[in-house]
């Protein structure tokens, strides 16, 4: 008998963290890691010096809080804009400035889009995302998800940055399991510059068989004259 495959709350955790890591490691050319210890929590809140959060629906509901130290804020955001092209003179040298909150929500919605997409495809779920708000705070607010939530599980995460700058991710999600029913192949993400690169060469082949198309219908106009 065929042993099903369930997928819990620390196994979503586990994607968000994935995407968490690898959006903002990629973004600002820098490593970016977790924790392999996850914290129980028994509510989310948004602390000093930089709080994120994001709420999403759909499959599951949730919220997604990150809260940055202002050293934290400040390097990825700097290491960002520098992976972009931007000289050090221009950057922004206060977290308080919104240039960073602009910075750190477009990161957040880049990282929160990569893990609605990898639980589309893992879970075969749908979720979607509201805008990511930012705030600059100097004091803990405490945030409750705007959702019914019967059996509402927290869970806090370490990250580091590559200058060892610390900073929190916290999911709030309601107690669920996915269970594997059946066996389906899990959909790989297109490089970008495969993408690029296939469209690239499509172009490429059109070309030439347009040239080649062009050649001979030349060479059967000559022949009909007899040149």
């Amino acid at each position: 008998m065929k042993k099903n495959k369930i997928v819990t709350t620390e196994d979503i955790l586990l994607k968000l963290c994935q995407s968490v890591s690898g959006v903002l490691s990629s973004a600002t050319d820098s490593n970016v890691s977790y924790s392999a210890m996850v914290q129980k929590i028994n509510k989310t809140s948004l602390k000093p010096d930089f709080g994120c959060f994001v709420l999403f629906d759909g499959g599951f509901s949730g919220l997604v809080v990150i809260n940055f130290t202002a050293k934290a804020a400040l390097e990825l955001y700097t290491k960002y804009m520098q992976h972009m092209g931007f000289p050090p003179e221009e950057l922004a040298i206060a977290h308080t400035s919104d240039e960073v909150g602009d910075v750190l929500g477009e990161l957040m919605n880049q990282l929160v889009g990569d893990f609605t997409n990898k639980i589309r495809k893992e879970l075969q779920t749908h979720i979607t995302q509201n805008q990511p708000k930012m705030l600059s705070l100097n004091k803990q607010v405490i945030l409750s998800v705007d959702t019914n939530l019967d059996r509402p599980q927290a869970r806090r995460v370490t990250f580091s940055t590559e200058n060892h700058n610390i900073f929190y991710l916290e999911l709030a999600m309601d107690k669920t399991e996915f269970i594997q029913l059946e066996e389906f192949e899990v959909d790989e993400d297109e490089n970008p510059d495969d993408i690029l690169e296939k469209a690239q060469q499509k172009m490429r082949e059109k070309e030439k068989t347009s040239d080649a198309k062009g050649n001979s219908d030349a060479d059967d106009l000559l022949s009909e004259l007899g040149l």
